[in-house]
């Protein structure tokens, strides 16, 4: 290759990164502007110490979620440090602002990119990931909800319909078939030899880290009301119900496919707050634009912190 063609490549290379910067950034403000223009003008007593706490639980919740996506790449035989996947799984969460969600997965594969690591693999392990998360979640919420809104049999029905549509390309059989269909490790053995993974201990694996990862998301929630200065819906009293509201918003609004569900998940949050803890629309509404707001600040925080983590 020629020094200008390699010249030419680092520019363009570059220029990519930088477009991909803008995109993230136009969007997040989008996003951000949106969530605060939800607050209106209304007057709360707000705990900083609280908004803070609510965001620290938040990243705390994302970190079983992204050990578990690094346990997904060790079993499908990439070799990566436990740093580098926690980094780009951090900062791949930016990309859930950009339309279509692709840019979580172009921000995750590029972040984790080696030479020990297989780009599509990388691809079908973020897939996987997801996918088993919000499984869990709508899991979860039709569990909930089955006995604490028995009622309004709608949320039930809709959190079963979720969790199928996300819970069924995880399983063993239909996750292979998927990865032969869409062309995955055809032209590489041993891309296929890993793909013979995964198994049903796989999915119970899933099950205990992402249960962990939506109780810490449903405490962020308890904090944000905590930080709003409503002290009467207590954590453990309620926690089934700050379990159910948070994991059922966050899949519904997952598989909108709208940027970050905005809208979907707000609207349905909104909903099962008024719901389950019975207080006014006014404040359904606040907690709910309040906890966008502290969750993006959080991510664009620890993303700027992780950006400059060297890795090897």
């Amino acid at each position: 290759m020629s020094p200008h063609s390699s010249f030419l490549i680092k520019l363009l290379t570059v220029a990519l990164k930088l477009l991909i910067v803008v995109l993230v950034a136009w969007f997040i403000r989008d996003t951000l502007l949106k969530a605060w223009q939800q607050l209106g003008r209304q007057t709360w007593n707000w705990q900083p110490l609280w908004i803070i706490s609510a965001g620290a639980i938040y990243l705390l919740g994302l970190l079983p979620a992204g050990l578990y996506w690094h346990y997904v790449l060790k079993v499908l035989g990439q070799q990566t440090q436990l740093k580098n996947t926690l980094r780009a799984y951090y900062i791949g969460h930016l990309g859930k602002y950009v339309p279509g969600k692709a840019m979580v997965v172009v921000l995750r594969a590029g972040l984790i990119r080696a030479p020990r690591v297989d780009t599509a693999l990388a691809t079908v392990s973020i897939f996987y990931e997801t996918l088993t998360m919000m499984a869990v979640g709508a899991f979860l919420a039709a569990g909930i909800l089955a006995v604490r809104l028995r009622e309004e049999r709608m949320f039930f029905w809709g959190a079963i319909a979720l969790m199928i549509i996300s819970g069924f390309p995880i399983l063993p059989p239909v996750f292979r078939f998927l990865a032969q269909l869409a062309g995955i490790g055809k032209s590489n053995e041993s891309t296929c030899a890993n793909l013979s993974w995964p198994g049903y201990t796989s999915i119970l694996a899933g099950l205990v880290c992402m249960s962990v990862s939506w109780i810490l998301l449903a405490a962020s929630l308890w904090a944000t009301f905590r930080a709003m200065g409503v002290d009467n819906i207590g954590l453990f009293e309620h926690g089934p119900e700050y379990l159910a509201a948070v994991s059922l918003s966050m899949v519904a609004g997952f598989l909108s496919f709208i940027p970050a569900g905005f809208g979907v998940r707000d609207l349905i949050l909104l909903e099962l707050l008024v719901r389950l803890f019975a207080i006014s629309d006014a404040t359904a509404t606040v907690a709910s634009a309040m906890l966008r707001i502290i969750w993006l600040v959080s991510e664009l925080i620890i993303s700027a912190i992780l950006y400059f983590v060297k890795t090897k």
